[in-house]
């Protein structure tokens, strides 16, 4: 599943390829992916320039200057730039034709993705008005989180994966993050204290940033960003050996994901 730091290398590489760009043409092969894919921008989107593309959590917005297109890549997706006209494969199930050649093609192949389209204020937008803070941005910081999970019974990986608390969070980066942090995934999150929520926020920055900054998570193809398993610390080793002190480690279900922790290094 393309977690935030795959999002965000396919927006810089989007970004570099086609702000300044028209579209020219859009070709819709299905009307509903996880939600109705509107129709209508197969005649709103022709003529029209993108500005810049944003990134909200794992959303990708499209300034167009009249309104935004609005893409989620959901478990399985991805976006094919290529050159030309090619013909579509299996799951290629939008076309985005732009006025230089270049075409962005939607793959999905178990349609969990969005793809749709809004006018006025992006931080509104009913997919988007209750996301909490951008994990890193500046508002995102060890008082916040500390504030957020005070009294709270829930699990501390739980919480740091509700949108509404930090934006963009998936398991993979919850699974390292709290094992950086040393901090059980099960642990009540009411029970952390402030420097652990420092520790656990800078630990989350850490992964986010590594992945984004080296490419660990992703490889960019010359036709599509495609994703690929990184050499994590803990996610999907669960009964190996941990890095740190060779204990098993073990593997637990929380809130329907795996988890994966060190009994010995998280407390």
């Amino acid at each position: 599943m393309p977690e935030l730091p795959e999002v965000e290398v396919t927006r810089r590489r989007l970004e570099r390829e086609l702000v300044g760009k028209r579209f020219a043409q859009v070709v819709l092969r299905v009307t509903k992916l996880r939600l109705l894919v509107p129709s209508g921008l197969t005649t709103i989107l022709p003529g029209l320039m993108v500005r810049g593309i944003d990134r909200r959590g794992k959303y990708l917005l499209f300034n167009c200057g009249s309104g935004w297109l609005l893409v989620h890549l959901g478990m399985t997706g991805f976006l094919k730039l290529l050159r030309g006209s090619l013909p579509p494969e299996k799951h290629d199930h939008l076309d985005f034709v732009f006025d230089d050649g270049h075409l962005l093609r939607f793959y999905d192949p178990r349609k969990f993705g969005t793809v749709t389209w809004f006018s006025g204020d992006p931080l509104l937008y009913p997919l988007l008005a209750e996301m909490g803070p951008e994990p890193l941005g500046g508002s995102f910081d060890g008082p916040y989180l500390f504030g957020a999970a005070k009294g709270k019974k829930i699990a501390v990986k739980q919480l740091i994966m509700d949108s509404s608390v930090v934006a963009g969070v998936g398991n993979i980066y919850a699974n390292e993050a709290l094992f950086h942090a040393c901090i059980r995934p099960d642990r009540a999150a009411g029970t952390t204290s402030l420097q652990e929520c420092e520790e656990l926020v800078a630990a989350i920055r850490k992964v986010l940033e590594e992945s984004i900054v080296e490419g660990d998570a992703c490889i960019v193809a010359e036709s599509a960003v495609a994703y690929h398993p990184q050499a994590f610390k803990v996610y999907g080793r669960g009964g190996k050996p941990c890095i740190s002190c060779n204990a098993t480690l073990e593997v637990i279900r929380l809130g329907g994901r795996s988890t994966v922790f060190c009994r010995t290094c998280q407390k």
